[in-house]
């Protein structure tokens, strides 16, 4: 089995579309394979400055461009309902004529966790929030497979949710399920056509490359196994690698960016995802590198 080794990017919503529209444009004219951009409330550092919806961006997005794949990394429960979500989704995946991948995790405990809860309400504990994200996962395929849904759980109702025509894409547009828990990875093998992951956060800021490869090495482990259990071969999901939070600086050099990815592609991952650079911040990179790398990197791989 031959598999083929591909580089997108994230694009950040903090810019207005007039300068939004030219950098997914630059995505696709760089050959990206697909640009993903982040689904927040608000995130991080950027919380006090510019940040736009993704789903509004995305459709901006696929009417800016022709071939590039997009998507999410990632969207969660914690401020989407599934099926007000699948509705939007089946237009993103109409208007982009069949090019629109969804990220989706469990979700964790930033701004998204707080910004709709009354001010005596706690944010979920990581159990809720892998609580909830079983029942959104099914749900959402459901949605998303079938013209009419009806459903009562614990969390999520749905009263005949109509989907007519359906997703593009069939029989639905994929999941990229990011997941390290075994709860998660069991969703990723039963539901996902990827699996994402960021490595180990907890190494960081003080952990070194080789500790998260040997990480990473045990994530891919797991999702084997969770896909054994279901009598799923591993090798039918793509891997996803989102860069940016390992101890690895892969754009810091155009080498340091081929021996990141051919180290990962060696584990088993199919797409690196690399953030384009935004100056003083985390994503700072060189411009230069960034293209280079862009244009040059798999084919310095061999692909």
């Amino acid at each position: 089995m031959v598999v083929s080794m591909r580089l997108s990017t994230v694009i950040l919503p903090i810019h207005r579309w007039s300068e939004g529209r030219k950098l997914w444009r630059r995505a696709e004219e760089l050959g990206f394979h697909a640009a993903y951009t982040y689904d927040h409330l608000a995130w991080r550092t950027f919380r006090d400055g510019p940040w736009f919806g993704a789903l509004p961006t995305l459709a901006a997005a696929a009417t800016a461009t022709e071939r590039l794949r997009l998507g999410t990394l990632v969207t969660s429960p914690n401020f989407r309902h599934p099926v007000t979500l699948a509705k939007e989704l089946i237009t993103l995946d109409d208007v982009s004529d069949g090019r629109l991948t969804l990220g989706i995790g469990a979700g964790g405990n930033g701004f998204d966790a707080s910004t709709l809860r009354r001010g005596d309400e706690q944010p979920w504990t990581p159990r809720e929030r892998a609580d909830h994200f079983d029942e959104f996962v099914p749900l959402l395929d459901q949605l998303l497979r079938e013209p009419s849904v009806t459903y009562e759980g614990t969390f999520y109702s749905a009263n005949e949710a109509r989907n007519i025509p359906g997703c593009v894409q069939r029989p639905r547009l994929p999941f990229a399920v990011a997941a390290t828990g075994p709860r998660g990875m069991k969703l990723a093998a039963r539901y996902g056509q990827a699996w994402v992951t960021t490595g180990d956060p907890k190494l960081y800021e003080t952990g070194t490359p080789e500790q998260s490869v040997e990480a990473i090495r045990g994530q891919l482990t797991k999702l084997g196994a969770a896909c054994e259990s279901i009598g799923r071969d591993a090798a039918e999901l793509d891997k996803i690698l989102l860069t940016g939070f390992t101890p690895d600086r892969p754009l810091q050099s155009f080498d340091a960016f081929v021996d990141f990815a051919g180290t990962h592609f060696a584990l088993g991952f199919t797409e690196i995802v690399i953030h384009l650079p935004i100056p003083d911040s985390d994503f700072a990179a060189d411009e230069k590198v960034f293209e280079r790398i862009a244009t040059e990197g798999l084919a310095q791989l061999g692909h």
